[in-house]
């Protein structure tokens, strides 16, 4: 792809709008000290000086859409609590459409607290319920997703097992955006990639691959190539798409197999990539390019948000400099 066709696509980004359905979570962080040893048991004290929170789960996806410029809506589930109120009026303030967004009264919004001393996690408390959402929930939550693809070029599901993405809800998701012509990209955990037969993408990371292929290790490049060819056959996918760390990204699909080499940059925190790459990809197909262009500019927004500390973003501008900066 050369230097014209990566700008236009890029450029194409403000004009798309994309839905997003998943698990909400909020990441809460307590930045802080690790001043002694507990006289009650042999833990470190933490002494907190900040705390901050930010969406996480899919409403990391909501941030990587609207960073790229797209108009994003949510669906999803959230409690009848301070943090789900928090949560929604953060995804509003970003810009991004919450009307979709259903209150349960019976399940806590999903938290997740991580607790840092001296820029080093220490801990992690996780406040959830992550059982599957009752059926009336379901019909809400289908409710929402069938009104707000009237105006949508895409859809994301964005499963983290929280109980959001049921088997119904994941079929009846596939099924709604592809009848109504829709890019439909997801990124689910392996248990339930089938019930996402039929989507235009799934992405996975090299070890959801291995658990979604028999959940024996990998033997060779080989091995990976021929399993991931025949899970892209079963789940019935235009393309497959493995992250792969340090190795860039695999794609596979009636196109064949192909491999996109990581960026050469210099790696910070990876926290959050994923969900940087299904974004562009989903942008990027929704803009009109192939699977290859696609999965050359995600590279490159994977390559942007590594460098970055702490789970973040990438704008448009920075894939048009990082593109420029590569040579290409």
């Amino acid at each position: 792809m050369d230097h014209l066709r990566h700008a236009d696509l890029v450029r194409q980004f403000a004009s798309c709008s994309v839905v997003v359905l998943g698990d909400l979570m909020m990441d809460e962080y307590l930045w802080g000290r690790a001043t002694r040893i507990s006289p009650e048991s042999p833990v470190m004290v933490v002494e907190v000086d900040r705390e901050t929170s930010v969406p996480g789960g899919a409403a990391n996806v909501v941030n990587n859409l609207l960073s790229l410029g797209a108009r994003v809506a949510v669906a999803g589930v959230v409690g009848e609590d301070e943090a789900g109120q928090a949560l929604v009026a953060a995804l509003r303030e970003r810009g991004a459409e919450v009307s979709g967004i259903v209150v349960d009264s019976g399940r806590p919004t999903t938290r997740k607290t991580r607790i840092v001393a001296h820029h080093q996690q220490v801990m992690r408390v996780d406040r959830e319920r992550a059982a599957a959402i009752e059926p009336a929930l379901e019909s809400r939550v289908m409710s929402s997703l069938r009104r707000l693809l009237d105006s949508a070029d895409a859809l994301v599901v964005s499963d983290y097992s929280k109980g959001v993405v049921t088997p119904g809800v994941a079929r009846y998701a596939v099924d709604a955006g592809r009848a109504a012509g829709r890019i439909v990209t997801a990124n689910p955990k392996p248990r339930s990639a089938d019930s996402l037969r039929g989507a235009s993408l799934v992405q996975l990371n090299e070890a959801e691959t291995e658990a979604a292929t028999g959940g024996v290790p990998f033997a060779s490049e080989h091995d990976l190539e021929a399993r991931a060819m025949d899970l892209a056959r079963r789940l019935q996918v235009e393309a497959l798409v493995v992250t792969r760390g340090a190795r860039g990204l695999s794609l596979y699909g009636a196109a064949g197999a192909c491999r996109i080499p990581a960026r050469p940059v210099e790696v910070y925190d990876v926290a959050g990539a994923g969900d940087t790459v299904i974004s562009a990809l989903t942008l990027a197909l929704a803009c009109g390019a192939d699977i290859r262009e696609a999965g050359d500019l995600a590279n490159h927004a994977a390559a942007c948000v590594v460098r970055k500390l702490g789970v973040a973003t990438v704008t448009p501008q920075e894939l048009l400099d990082d593109w420029d900066q590569s040579g290409q």
